[in-house]
């Protein structure tokens, strides 16, 4: 997992190349252009979607993890929170493997709020559980890169 701050992005390069696709686009001119339609970085393996949803109570989220993909969630507008832990220590209850979905329930290691100007980086082995109310129901903006590592 990567908290940070957006304008930090550049700090993370290096890791594999197809995040550092991502990380380079971490910036005020790219994601003010972003639409409702899905933007291809690389085809099939480097993408970023905008979403726009209202939080929601704690015991209507649950822990989704991924394994061959990792995401970059980037706060635009409004806070959720969101938890993190390792899928080893929480209990599967569904499964889609064609989309690399994995869903979860369980106890978090961490827990962090997700406001504008930030950036939340998840491995795979970082089950997350977003959208989340911080201080009650809140309409959020984010958009959300989907990056192929394995």
């Amino acid at each position: 997992m990567i908290f940070a701050k957006n304008a930090d992005a550049l700090d993370y390069r290096g890791i594999h190349p197809n995040l550092d696709m991502a990380l380079e686009r971490i910036t005020p001119e790219f994601l003010s252009a972003l639409g409702a339609e899905k933007v291809d970085v690389k085809a099939g393996e480097v993408w970023c979607t905008k979403f726009t949803y209202e939080t929601i109570p704690d015991e209507e989220s649950f822990f989704e993890a991924h394994e061959k993909f990792l995401d970059i969630h980037l706060m635009l507008d409004g806070s959720e929170r969101v938890e993190i832990a390792p899928p080893a220590t929480l209990e599967r209850f569904d499964s889609v493997e064609s989309n690399d979905f994995y869903a979860y329930r369980g106890a978090p290691w961490h827990k962090l709020v997700l406001s504008p100007g930030d950036f939340l980086v998840v491995f795979p082995g970082d089950a997350h559980k977003i959208k989340m109310q911080v201080d009650g129901p809140c309409t959020v903006t984010k958009a959300v890169f989907k990056i192929k590592v394995r």
